[in-house]
């Protein structure tokens, strides 16, 4: 199981509990915003602004947040910002590889929480390209298990439409493909009367690092501090997690 696939089942898992929530909600509908002024309102035709309230309205963001978000961003209604994308880069405890995609109105302060979250997490920052280059752009989509939904199921209804891989993450199904063939491997699933929790671009790992369940709970930590911050949208790493040390982490929960 991937580093990335198995914090992005976790932070699933929490979302319903988390105090965080408003936080949570917050960066879905700042990727709305930011996906209708890039794309246009119109979901039907700009599938990330599609794709982006799916995420929000299946983890129970208000529809009228929602709906308020694209008009901000399309410029039906006054209010919106003007975020900008940036990403660092660093390195977490065990030389675990770090990506943080930050969208922000406030470069300076997205920078200072970046790297406060880091100095005191055990992480270190790096130069541009040190760590990049160890992750690929791709396609992910989540699929939550159902009791007639199996992985070969899941498998026969992308593969022609070009996925790459579909992995067993215990409570869901992870879809990889090419960022270029998001689209049309979501629109796959949605033929075949497949549900799915998200669909989205990420950075998925191609060299990891094997980490213990010390290790784990401290980039875990790393991850919480850095997620904290407004400004960060999405936190990509590269360990990868045994299934014991995966059970000794359930454990814990």
């Amino acid at each position: 199981m991937s580093g990335h696939s198995k914090w992005a089942t976790t932070k699933h898992k929490k979302a319903a509990i988390d105090a965080k929530r408003g936080k949570l909600f917050a960066k879905m509908i700042k990727n709305i915003e930011v996906a209708a002024r890039t794309g246009g309102g119109d979901p039907g035709g700009n599938p990330t602004l599609f794709d982006a309230i799916q995420k929000a309205k299946k983890n129970s963001v208000p529809i009228d947040n929602i709906n308020r978000a694209v008009k901000r961003g399309s410029g039906a209604e006054a209010g919106g910002a003007d975020y900008t994308t940036i990403m660092y880069e660093g390195y977490g405890p065990n030389g675990v590889a770090v990506l943080i995609e930050c969208l922000t109105d406030n470069r300076n302060r997205a920078a200072s929480d970046v790297r406060v979250a880091m100095t005191r997490n055990g992480g270190s920052m790096a130069d541009p390209g040190s760590v990049s280059y160890m992750f690929s752009r791709k396609g992910v989509i989540v699929v939550a298990k159902g009791d007639q939904l199996d992985e070969d199921t899941v498998l026969d209804a992308v593969l022609d439409a070009g996925a790459e891989e579909v992995n067993d993450l215990g409570e869901n199904f992870e879809v990889i493909s090419e960022a270029t063939d998001l689209v049309a491997v979501r629109t796959a699933l949605q033929a075949a009367d497949i549900d799915y929790d998200s669909a989205e671009a990420s950075f998925v790992p191609s060299v990891q690092v094997e980490l213990d369940a010390d290790g784990a709970r401290k980039i875990f930590k790393l991850i919480d501090a850095l997620e904290d911050s407004d400004d960060v949208q999405n936190v990509f790493a590269n360990f990868d997690l045994s299934p014991a040390v995966v059970a000794e982490l359930d454990e814990d929960e």
